[in-house]
């Protein structure tokens, strides 16, 4: 977010290894956590396939995935959106479910 200038100079090769790496993690969160629920646990599971078929998309059209890093409002959108999601997911993960009583 910091340097939005960075995202035009994104060679192909480097887009294909960033998604070999987006697809790997993808699947670790996939297949640590594939909870379809009605809650809040469901968005961690939506960004794993999201990452997943990202990942996809990266290794198999790295020419495609650059044109939309020319576009630096596009892109610092997007990594708002992230951070939003990454504030709430931290969010859910680490606050208390209810107070428990001093007797239970």
């Amino acid at each position: 977010m910091m340097n939005p200038d960075i995202w035009g100079a994104v060679t192909a090769p480097v887009t294909y290894q960033a998604g070999t790496l987006l697809f790997v993690a993808g699947l670790s969160i996939v297949h640590a956590h594939n909870r379809w629920t009605r809650s809040w646990p469901v968005m961690v599971t939506l960004v794993g396939w999201a990452a997943v078929l990202g990942g996809l998309f990266r290794m198999f059209a790295p020419e495609l995935a650059q044109p939309g890093a020319q576009n630096i409002s596009t892109m610092f959108a997007v990594q708002v959106g992230l951070l939003a999601i990454g504030i709430v997911l931290t969010f859910n993960a680490y606050r208390r479910e209810g107070r428990r009583s001093a007797g239970s």
